[in-house]
């Protein structure tokens, strides 16, 4: 899955089906915050959220910057996937 960050509308985007899906997010000192996810209705929604949600945090974890999540299904994802865990900051529980 190829993830293009448009810093300029400070979101990452993927390319589904010709359409476009976004993770909104929020950049403040070393955290970034997630705030709104967008996916066009497409087969296999579920499993293209899970890919998408999993890529971007890599992409967080490879900037070393922490990641508070705001959006329920991306916090029940890290909830799920605990390897992500260690992105939150200290006293941010899920």
């Amino acid at each position: 899955m190829e993830i293009n960050d448009n810093t300029f509308l400070r979101q990452f985007e993927a390319k589904i089906n010709g359409k476009l899906a976004i993770i909104e997010y929020s950049l403040q000192d070393r955290k970034i915050f997630l705030t709104k996810i967008v996916v066009p209705e497409i087969k296999n929604k579920d499993s293209f959220i899970d890919d998408f949600i999993s890529n971007v945090l890599e992409i967080i974890r490879d900037r070393n910057i922490s990641v508070v999540p705001t959006v329920p299904v991306i916090t029940k994802y890290i909830r799920k996937n605990r390897r992500y865990k260690s992105l939150l900051p200290v006293g941010v529980r899920i």
